[in-house]
């Protein structure tokens, strides 16, 4: 709860910071307002409360994703600084949305009521539309920010039918009540079409097939800065929040009861299949990286979704997948603002030549498709490994050999990038060595590296 008013302040202090004219200062003290929130959400780590009735409640799984949350926001925002320099006037209103879409992020992992988690993801929703479309001269990014909106109303509109549903079936928006009432053995049949909706609802969030359609000319069409949060941050917040949903209501137990659960765990995989395979075929053909990039996330959603076959055992690898994934986008992304800084959009093409005119943004470009195809010793690898290891032990080895062939297809296209920046010749000069695109795009892949190297810093945390 401490983490979440921290927040808040924060955001508030940032709009206070343009009326004081204190514009040069937002980037650097939003960074350390941050690190403070950081450490004062470790200090709540092991800690098991609630607060407000339950609105939120605290917990291991709470503290943790809401960790990897700060720690992403920190990276967006010092990319922020070299992005808005021709915007110097609009500064505080984007860094102050980021820190209230932070806020909204954690609500959402953090909520003990279903009202709360509405709240988080509204939040989190208004502030992307926005985003989405915050260059009002572009058309590209006006169509970006209208059809995400449009498309993220219908699906807030699904999640919201769902709890009217869950509410008329259990009579409570609580989610321990309802956990409780999930073990018994005649429920309402509105409990499950409930919290399918719900499920609907937040499988649009995560893009994953069939529900997948706005999201690579959204991320297209978006500020790059905006692409990398939807791809990273928003991504990461959308797949934890719908395992929470699924372990924290005890919707397993109650299609147990109700002889649904083998049609869930169908249903799962054909989306997680779907989600791979799409992703990655049509990643393949894509000469915008951005695109790639989208299809790409379509994919890992797939694999993330995996999670959900072994929700009682998966919230560890869960956290370090996303951790994994997060960083290694966090990375490519922060070499994509450098290099499509000057052009009109991101196709393969800039990217010619990178390997001789800047060989350090090169490499981490090149280690973070390394991580994202599951590559040794990147943690993505090892998020793959865990992930498959855990699916294997749970009898989906059927699953288990699509999501290996699917790696292996992914391999095509991050290759492509890498051998364009290797063995083409540039085609533009490249001038400037910003500061804070360096340091976010070297510490995320180091970050990327060390939980390659130990992975059990994370995967011991929700033990």
């Amino acid at each position: 709860m401490n983490t979440l008013i921290a927040i808040t302040g924060l955001g508030i202090f940032c709009l206070l910071f343009e009326i004081l004219n204190l514009r040069k200062a937002i980037i650097p003290i939003t960074i350390l307002g941050l690190i403070g929130v950081l450490a004062l959400n470790y200090c709540e780590f092991g800690t098991e409360q609630s607060y407000y009735n339950n609105m939120i409640a605290v917990s291991k799984f709470s503290t943790a994703f809401s960790s990897l949350f700060i720690v992403l926001t920190i990276f967006l925002v010092a990319l922020s600084h070299n992005f808005y320099q021709n915007h110097p006037t609009k500064i505080s209103d984007f860094v102050a949305i980021k820190v209230f879409l932070l806020a909204g992020a954690v609500a959402m992992v953090s909520f003990g009521n279903l009202a709360m988690f509405f709240l988080g993801i509204e939040i989190l929703s208004i502030a992307l539309y926005v985003l989405a479309a915050s260059d009002r001269l572009n058309i590209k990014s006006n169509e970006a920010g209208m059809k995400y909106f449009l498309m993220g109303s219908f699906a807030s509109g699904i999640i919201l039918f769902g709890i009217c549903l869950i509410y008329g079936a259990m009579g409570s928006f609580d989610i321990s009540e309802i956990h409780e009432s999930a073990l018994s053995a005649e429920l309402p049949i509105w409990f499950p079409i409930g919290m399918i909706l719900m499920v609907v609802g937040m499988l649009f969030k995560v893009a994953a097939v069939p529900f997948h359609f706005w999201a690579p000319d959204v991320y297209e069409g978006s500020p790059a800065l905006t692409t990398a949060l939807m791809s990273t941050l928003a991504k990461v917040v959308a797949i934890a929040t719908l395992f929470k949903l699924i372990a924290g209501m005890n919707f397993i137990s109650s299609l147990e009861n109700q002889d649904l659960l083998h049609t869930f765990e169908v249903i799962v995989v054909i989306i997680s299949i779907a989600s791979m395979s799409v992703g990655n075929i049509m990643a393949l053909r894509q000469v915008n990286v951005k695109r790639m990039l989208a299809f790409s996330g379509i994919s890992h959603a797939g694999f993330m979704l995996m999670t959900l076959l072994t929700v009682s055992a998966s919230a560890g690898v869960l956290l370090y997948y996303t951790a994994a994934y997060a960083l290694a986008g966090i990375a490519a992304f922060s070499v994509i603002l450098y290099v499509c800084r000057d052009q009109d959009n991101e196709d393969i093409t800039n990217f010619h030549g990178l390997g001789k005119t800047n060989p350090l943004l090169a490499a981490v470009l090149t280690a973070s498709l390394l991580s994202m195809a599951g590559i040794p010793i990147f943690s993505g690898f090892f998020a793959k490994l865990f992930l498959f290891n855990q699916t294997i032990q749970a009898g989906y080895i059927g699953l288990v050999i699509v999501a290996v062939i699917n790696s292996i297809i992914s391999v095509g296209y991050y290759f492509k990038l890498i051998i364009a920046m290797y063995s083409k010749e540039p085609n533009q000069e490249r001038t400037g060595r910003p500061f804070l695109i360096y340091a976010t795009a070297v510490v995320s892949i180091v970050l990327n590296i060390a939980l390659g190297l130990f992975p059990s810093l994370v995967l011991d945390l929700l033990k």
